[in-house]
């Protein structure tokens, strides 16, 4: 889910409870042309603890990087739906890009009564 907030901030939230866990991603957008925008945002990446026993002694999911996404987004006219394509780019722990990442279009929907 996202939330874009007047002003130019977003949040995308991670409803995807998975191992390792998904943290929420945090950005900013800016209009780019009439019903087209464009957003940046970044989350951290996680690892998993090496032995389930780690969990028990305090030990967790341990800090493994970060992502950014690159969106354009096309708004429908109406408003209510948009398309869009990005780019996704995966750093190290030492801010350097990784081999992994990629490419993806996604669609989205309003929410409403």
């Amino acid at each position: 889910m996202y939330v874009f907030n007047f002003g130019g901030t977003m949040t995308e939230s991670s409803n995807y409870d998975a191992a390792p866990p998904v943290q929420p991603a945090y950005g900013v957008w800016h209009k780019t042309a009439t019903r087209q925008f464009e957003a940046r945002y970044a989350f951290y990446n996680t690892k998993p603890p090496a032995a389930f026993g780690e969990i028990a002694k305090g030990g967790g999911w341990s800090p493994d990087g970060y992502g950014l996404f690159i969106e354009k987004i096309n708004l429908s006219e109406d408003g209510q739906s948009f398309a869009s394509s990005m780019t996704y780019t995966i750093f190290d722990n030492t801010g350097k890009a990784t081999d992994s990442g990629g490419s993806a279009t996604g669609t989205g929907t309003r929410i409403g009564f």
